[in-house]
C-alpha cells in the first residue's frame, strides 16, 4: 500500500523530489531495508548519507537526504534542508491525514509490552498501526506517525525519554486521543536532579499533547500518583481501591496469568498468554486505553490470552539440550533494565517451575543511567524478596560487581566485566530443567548471552522451540 508519493512527500516537507516514486514504508538501516520503503538518512552515530547507495541497492524506493551522495545524482530522492526536520514534517502530515484513533503510551517500564498488547487487542477490532521495535524517540515517533496507513482505525505510539523536556514535543506531534502513563520508576536518574518526582513530571507531560476531550490514563499505585493526577490525569488504574480500573486478582501460572478487575463496564476476567504478575498491570492499562479509544473491552480481554511478549521483553524459549532430558526454560528479558524491571523479572524467575534438582539462574547485566545511586541500587537487588528462591546469580559489568559482592556466597555466581567472557563457559552454567533469566541494559549486549544459550539447543540432539 502506497504511503507517500513523491509529490505528496515534497509538499509535506517543502523539499524537492528527484524522480517519480512512491514509498510503502520507512527504514533507517540500509542492512534491513524492506523493498519499496524510504531510507531516511539520519545523521546519528554515523551519517546515513554514507549508506544511501546501499539502501537503494537493497530495494529502497527512495531516500530522504539533505545532500546528494556521490553516485546518486539520478537516484530517487527527496532532497530537504534538514532530514530530522523533514521527518517530523512527514510525521505531522501523516498524523493530520489519518482518521485513526491515536493512543500514546509512556512509562518507566512496560511501555513496549503495553504497546504490543494494544497492537494485539485492537488488531482484532480494526486495522491497527503501531511502532515497530521501540521507536519511541525524536526520530522514532515521527517515523511511526509518517507510516500510519490510510485505512488505519487505530494507531499506537510509544513515547520514551532520556532527559527532561523530551516527551511534551513528541506528544504534541502525535496529538493522541488517549495518553497513558504506565508507571513511574527510578530510571534515567542521572538526568533528573529532582529524582523520581522529576521523572513523574516528565512522564505526565504526555498529557499536554492530548486532543481536546482526550483521555489521560494514569497509574494510581505509584508513589508519585498525585503528580500524574494533578497534571491532568482523568482515568486511573491500579490495585488501590480508588482506581477507576482496579486490579482485584492476579494468579500467575506456568504459562499464563489469570486476572480479575473492576472496571467502569463491570467486572472483567482475563487471561494473559504469558506468566508474570507485572504483565497484569500493563494489561489493565491496555484495557482502559481500548475503552477510551472506543474499542470493545470484552473482545480485548479475550484477545489478551493470545498475547505473548516479544524477544528481549520476557519471551520464553525452551532449549532442549538432549531429547531425553527436560528443556531449559530461558526467559529473554535482555533488551533493557532498571531497578523496577529487574525486580519484576526476578519475581518471574522465582515463580518458574523447575523439576527435581534443576535450578533457577539469573544472568544480570548493569543497569545504566542511575547516577550516583547506581552502586547502591545494584547492591540492593541482593535483598529483593525473590532472591530467596533463586539458586545462582551471575553478574556482568562494573556496576553489577556491587550486587555480586552483596550476595551470600551460596548464591554468588561468576562475575565478568562483559558478556564476551561468558562465551566459552555458557554450556557449563546451565543444565537440564533449569530456568534461566537474562536481563541487563541494552548497552550491556545481554542479547549475546541469549543467542549463546539458544545456540546450545542447535545440532542433532537439541532444538530451540519458542514458547512465547
Amino acid at each position: 500500500m502506497t504511503l507517500w508519493t513523491a509529490s505528496d512527500a515534497a509538499m509535506a516537507t517543502g523539499g524537492r523530489a528527484i524522480g517519480d516514486w512512491s514509498v510503502t514504508g520507512f527504514g533507517i538501516d540500509s542492512r534491513a531495508m524492506q523493498p519499496g520503503a524510504m531510507f531516511v538518512a539520519l545523521n546519528a552515530a554515523r551519517d546515513g548519507h554514507d549508506f544511501v547507495h546501499a539502501a537503494l541497492d537493497a530495494g529502497a524506493a527512495a531516500a530522504l537526504v539533505s545532500r546528494i551522495p556521490g553516485g546518486c545524482e539520478n537516484a530517487p530522492l527527496l532532497l530537504v534542508e534538514d532530514v530530522q526536520a523533514a521527518l517530523e514534517a512527514l510525521g505531522r502530515a501523516g498524523r493530520a491525514r489519518t482518521r485513526a484513533r491515536v493512543i500514546a503510551v509512556t512509562g518507566s517500564v512496560g511501555k513496549t509490552s503495553t504497546k504490543e498488547m494494544l497492537r494485539h487487542c485492537l488488531g482484532a477490532q480494526g486495522t491497527t498501526h503501531a511502532a515497530i521495535k521501540s521507536y519511541n524517540n525524536h526520530w522514532g515517533v515521527p517515523l511511526t506517525l509518517a507510516a500510519i496507513p490510510p485505512d488505519a482505525d487505530f494507531a499506537v505510539i510509544e513515547i520514551g525519554m532520556n532527559h527532561p523536556g523530551e516527551i511534551a514535543p513528541l506528544s504534541a506531534l502525535a496529538r493522541p486521543h488517549v495518553a497513558a502513563v504506565i508507571n513511574v520508576a527510578p530510571v534515567h536518574l542521572e538526568a533528573f536532579d529532582d529524582g523520581v518526582a522529576g521523572i513523574a513530571r516528565e512522564k505526565a507531560a504526555i498529557f499536554a499533547g492530548l486532543e481536546p476531550d482526550g483521555v489521560a490514563i494514569w497509574n494510581a499505585d505509584v508513589a508519585e500518583a498525585n503528580i500524574l493526577r494533578d497534571a491532568g490525569g482523568t482515568v486511573s488504574f491500579g490495585a488501590v481501591a480508588t482506581a477507576d480500573w482496579r486490579l482485584t486478582q492476579v494468579l500467575p501460572g506456568s504459562d499464563s496469568t489469570t486476572c480479575a478487575a473492576g472496571t467502569p463496564v463491570g467486572d472483567v476476567m482475563f487471561r494473559i498468554g504469558a506468566p508474570g504478575a507485572h504483565f497484569a498491570m500493563n494489561a489493565l492499562a491496555a484495557l482502559a486505553a481500548v475503552y477510551a479509544a472506543g474499542g470493545d473491552v470484552a473482545r480485548a480481554a479475550l484477545s489478551l490470552a493470545g498475547w505473548t511478549p516479544p524477544d528481549g521483553r520476557g519471551a520464553r524459549h525452551a532449549i532442549v539440550l538432549h531429547p531425553d532430558h527436560p528443556s531449559v526454560d530461558l526467559i529473554d528479558d535482555a533488551y533493557n533494565a532498571n531497578p523496577a524491571s529487574v525486580g519484576a523479572a526476578l519475581d518471574l524467575l522465582a515463580a518458574a517451575e523447575v523439576p527435581g534438582r534443576a535450578r533457577r539462574i539469573a544472568l544480570l547485566g548493569d543497569m545504566k543511567e542511575l547516577g550516583p545511586t547506581g552502586p547502591d541500587l545494584h547492591a540492593d537487588l541482593a535483598d529483593h524478596r525473590a532472591m530467596a528462591r533463586i539458586d545462582t546469580v551471575h553478574t556482568v559489568g562494573p556496576l553489577m560487581r556491587h550486587l555480586h559482592d552483596a550476595l551470600p556466597a551460596d548464591r554468588r555466581g561468576i562475575h565478568a566485566e562483559d558478556t564476551a567472557a561468558f562465551g566459552p563457559s555458557l554450556r557449563d552454567l546451565v543444565g537440564p530443567g533449569d530456568a534461566v533469566l537474562v536481563k541487563g541494559s541494552l548497552s550491556m549486549n545481554m542479547a549475546q548471552l541469549v543467542d549463546g544459550l539458544r545456540a546450545l539447543g542447535d545440532g542433532p540432539t537439541g532444538t530451540t522451540p519458542q514458547n512465547g
